[in-house]
């Protein structure tokens, strides 16, 4: 450390005097030789605090190299996470899209901090035959067209969602689209299912399984095969690709059939999952997701019209049937066939919910996403003069009623399907309530939108906190507690 710092001073020495010359008259600078003393002259102020300027940058970068080589891993994994916390509140002085587009290009560079640290135990379960390292996953929304998928697995997720994907690129509804509801730490949105379109998410996932691929094929030491292999083929943790339908499409189910014969062979242990939403036909559309390790049919949004009107029995069932017959028709490899899950809106009927139940059990869907955006506001924000903006709430004001659905859901299908939980998770004490309620996993959006990467840590820290404090062992114990009480 001795040498490294005296090393770097004389770095900084040279570089300083580098400038005093170059400040100098061009007299004094023709007398100037290596071989005698730089002759003293005044610099003019410029100078002066560039020379401060560069002399501090260069001792930040010194000082922060050296503290790095003196700790352990990951003690510097935390801090640069922590870090974030600084460079989060910028993106607040943003219009909400741009500072959404700067988010994703960062991912997608790699200029976010990447998890080194191992998840606790306690955090892992096994779903679908598909290891979770633990259960925190990003929700479809914020990755639309999988430019980030690397990135963002490696801030620590169990798993990431990108999408909603259609056939067809479309530009979406007109901007502004997104209001931040920053008070009640909420986000509206009618983005409308902004796409480049599934061609173009084809050839970035079809890059990135081809990287992985090569990188397995290429790692020399090999793999017990008692070990547990955590991600997919994208990499770390598991992928999902949400489906979806264009606006002007007339045939629903062709368009995510197409989905599901262009994108689930990049889906991570072809997991299949299919959600579907009941909502006011004020919204109508349809949304198909597609993991990594299983895809998703997304009927749910508020944002595309026609697409809610599909969440009926008759409709779901027959939607179902036709994107489960789509899938089972491809060739599989001896994993089989990707999961199939539903999306539901939280503004549903008690109707509404005992048939998406009834058609879940008797077509045996693998699960449920609980829930989507919900068209309704809140008392907690009908004092907010965006409130009466159209579109999907979404955050801490959806935290109670999605979490009511979820219990709801849960109770209806009696535990026999898994549930993913979503909506307003903003700490690990959300997350175990949504798993207490009769979640396996969760998804978070704009609480991460909101929190940055150091939200990620924070959040699976706590929730293996309320386990251990609670005497679960595991999360699948957790799963449904207060359904059994």
């Amino acid at each position: 450390m001795a040498s490294t710092a005296r090393s770097s001073i004389k770095h900084i020495r040279e570089v300083l005097a580098r400038g005093r010359l170059k400040s100098a008259p061009p007299t004094l600078r023709r007398h100037y030789s290596s071989s005698s003393p730089a002759p003293p002259a005044p610099a003019p102020a410029s100078s002066r605090k560039g020379r401060l300027l560069t002399a501090a940058t260069l001792g930040l970068l010194i000082g922060g190299g050296a503290y790095a080589s003196t700790v352990d891993e990951a003690t510097f994994c935390g801090w640069l996470f922590s870090a974030t916390k600084l460079v989060n509140p910028f993106f607040a002085f943003l219009d909400p899209e741009v500072a959404h587009r700067l988010a994703v290009s960062a991912a997608a560079r790699g200029w976010v901090p990447r998890e080194k640290r191992p998840d606790q135990p306690i955090l892992g379960l096994e779903l679908w035959g598909r290891k979770f390292s633990n259960p925190v996953g990003l929700a479809a929304g914020f990755d639309k067209n999988a430019e980030a998928v690397e990135g963002l697995l490696g801030l620590g997720f169990g798993f990431v969602e990108v999408g909603s994907v259609t056939p067809v690129p479309q530009e979406g509804n007109p901007k502004p689209r997104i209001f931040r509801l920053r008070e009640e730490g909420a986000i509206i949105n009618r983005c409308g299912f902004n796409s480049e379109g599934i061609v173009a998410v084809a050839k970035r996932l079809g890059a990135q399984h081809g990287k992985r691929k090569l990188d397995e094929t290429s790692n020399s030491t090999p793999s017990s095969t008692d070990d547990v292999k955590h991600g997919g083929k994208a990499g770390p943790g598991i992928l999902g690709v949400n489906l979806g339908k264009n606006k002007t499409s007339e045939d629903a189910a062709a368009d995510y059939v197409q989905g599901v014969h262009t994108l689930s062979q990049y889906a991570d242990y072809l997991l299949m999952l299919s959600c579907s939403v009941v909502e006011k036909e004020l919204l109508s559309g349809k949304t198909s997701r597609c993991f990594v390790a299983y895809e998703v049919i997304n009927v749910s949004s508020p944002n595309t019209p026609g697409l809610r009107k599909l969440q009926g029995r008759k409709q779901l069932k027959d939607l179902v049937k036709k994107i489960q017959a789509a899938r089972d028709e491809m060739q599989w490899g001896e994993e089989g066939p990707p999961p199939l899950l539903v999306k539901i809106a939280p503004d549903l009927s008690k109707e509404d919910l005992e048939d998406i139940a009834a058609v879940a059990l008797a077509l045996r869907l693998d699960g449920l996403i609980i829930t989507n955006t919900t068209v309704s506001r809140p008392d907690s924000v009908k004092r907010n003069p965006l409130a009466e903006e159209t579109g999907g709430l979404s955050g801490k004001p959806l935290f109670d009623l999605s979490t009511k659905i979820l219990k709801e859901m849960y109770i209806l299908t009696r535990g026999k399907i898994p549930l993913i939980g979503c909506g307003g998770i903003s700490s690990g004490e959300d997350a175990y309530k949504k798993i207490r309620a009769g979640a396996s996993l969760v998804q978070l959006y704009t609480g991460f939108a909101y929190g940055g990467p150091a939200l990620i840590p924070q959040i699976k820290a706590e929730l293996a906190g309320c386990l251990e404090k609670d005497g679960f062992k595991s999360i699948q114990e957790a799963v449904g507690a207060d359904c059994r009480q």
